[in-house]
């Protein structure tokens, strides 16, 4: 590990691990990731990209990825207003996990992109 708080003998809050396991975790949040890594985009925008995610789990998704900071939602004045989520620096440093965890998972189920 680069430094102690990798080296516990059992998961620790403040292990940089950890804490990008806790960023992307939850069913769909790495696909909402990714919709957003292209943009901003609006709630109606994320639902269309992913049209099997349900209203209550993407607005769940978008709170949590805002709580820890990883996006920011944005209400734009007018009428209709509209609402869109965009990714902070802290969030599109995710990218490269997102590439990596991906041509893992391709390596390690036998498909070679």
């Amino acid at each position: 590990m680069p430094d102690a708080r990798g080296a516990t003998d059992r998961p620790e809050p403040d292990c940089p691990v950890e804490i990008a396991l806790a960023a992307i975790s939850g069913r769909w949040t790495t696909l909402v990731l990714r919709e957003l890594m292209g943009g901003p985009r609006s709630f109606g925008e994320l639902r269309e990209a992913l049209p099997t995610l349900s209203a209550k789990v993407l607005t769940e998704r978008l709170g949590g990825l805002t709580d820890r900071g990883l996006a920011v939602r944005e209400v734009r004045p007018g009428f209709p207003s509209r609402t869109t989520y965009r990714l902070t620096a802290a969030g599109l440093r995710l990218r490269p996990l997102l590439a990596e965890l991906y041509r893992t998972g391709a390596a390690l189920s036998g498909f070679n992109p």
